[in-house]
């Protein structure tokens, strides 16, 4: 998720398990651990200068840079460059080991054990990684100005999707039996009748939610038969949703948007979502009735609505007690515990950008 700089934020990104956190900023870059908070390593601005795009490889020594911002040191914003913090070397070009440039900029890079995906507005890079890169697949998109894409995973399924050609579809592509070189048969799903604005897969890359321009629904839909599982109601007035991810069970999905609110949605026992109180009623005309056969999230949170975040789900800490968190791109950490009553309560705030760890990443 990328956003105006605030305090120096560009962007924020969790890691694959959502364990740590990865933030862009106009100083360099710096790396969180969750639980409990704590900054696990920085790259000051006299290594990279300012950057654009962080992306992690798990908790590994890799990562995946863009420059941006206002003084980037090695490169536009149309190269991908890979540290290597393990690498021995005075020089920060010593842990620079890898480079893929491209001639249009790069909006988003995600990474699995054994591929990086490099996502830009109208196509998307897949290469073999880390050792020996080589190209394996080229996608053209439809226009995708946000880069949307997301990337499984898990060690099973090697599942990748991002925005169709058609408005509003997903595409995905199991990149397992798709042959390098070839394009296979695209597995689209018609998702939304806007164009699709945010997108998320669950660990396994069983289930893949999804929601439009519109903002005012998260569609749910099986990633091997492609039916529609479940439609969530984040609202009813539009918003642009920054962020949605499932826990890491599958038992409960979150959402955050511009209204600064954050949405948590039961999905293993969906009768613990709200129902709208005209469900109760009986007979209603057609233009209310999707409303009423909607589900609403069960619990939600507010933070600075002036202040885009990213949410996943904490560790959880008992049966019947799990958490939120939100990083904002003002600095600021939250975290709320829920009850599968739809009890919400904030359990620790911080500010992220004022916790320092003197060590180098």
């Amino acid at each position: 998720m990328t956003q105006q700089p605030l305090r120096g934020v560009t962007s924020l990104r969790f890691n694959q398990d959502q364990s740590c956190f990865c933030c862009a900023m106009e100083t360099g870059v710096r790396i969180y651990n969750v639980e409990p908070l704590m900054e696990k390593g920085h790259l000051d601005h006299e290594q990279v200068g300012s950057m654009g795009l962080v992306e992690m490889l798990h908790r590994s020594n890799l990562l995946a840079l863009v420059g941006g911002g206002s003084s980037p040191k090695f490169s536009e914003i149309s190269a991908v460059l890979i540290w290597d913090d393990a690498r021995e070397g005075k020089d920060s070009k010593d842990k620079l080991v890898l480079e893929f440039t491209f001639t249009k900029p790069v909006l988003a890079v995600r990474m699995r054990h054994d591929k990086i995906v490099i996502v830009l507005r109208n196509r998307i890079y897949v290469y073999s990684f880390p050792d020996n890169p080589r190209k394996l697949f080229e996608f053209d998109t439809r226009d995708n100005p946000k880069g949307l894409c997301d990337l499984c995973p898990s060690l099973e399924k090697q599942l990748l999707v991002f925005p169709g050609h058609k408005c509003g579809s997903l595409q995905l592509v199991d990149l397992a039996s798709t042959k390098p070189g070839t394009s296979s048969a695209p597995f689209t799903i018609n998702a939304h009748q806007s164009d699709v604005a945010c997108v998320s897969l669950n660990q396994p890359g069983t289930v893949v939610a999804s929601a439009s321009q519109k903002g005012t629904l998260i569609r749910l839909f099986d990633t091997q038969s492609k039916e529609k599982l479940v439609e969530l109601r984040r609202g009813t007035d539009p918003a642009t949703l920054y962020c949605i991810n499932f826990s890491h069970d599958s038992s409960f999905l979150c959402a955050s948007s511009d209204k600064g609110t954050v949405h948590i949605f039961a999905l293993k026992d969906t009768r613990l979502n709200r129902r709208s109180a005209l469900a109760r009623v009986g007979k209603v005309g057609p233009m209310i009735g999707q409303y009423v056969d909607s589900q609403w999230s069960l619990a939600s949170f507010t933070v600075p609505a002036e202040s885009a975040c990213i949410c996943a789900f904490g560790r959880n800490t008992s049966k019947n007690v799990n958490s939120v968190i939100a990083i904002c791109v003002d600095g600021t950490f939250h975290k709320y515990v829920f009850t599968p009553d739809g009890n919400c309560n904030r359990e620790a705030f911080d500010v992220y950008l004022d916790i320092c760890d003197d060590d180098d990443f």
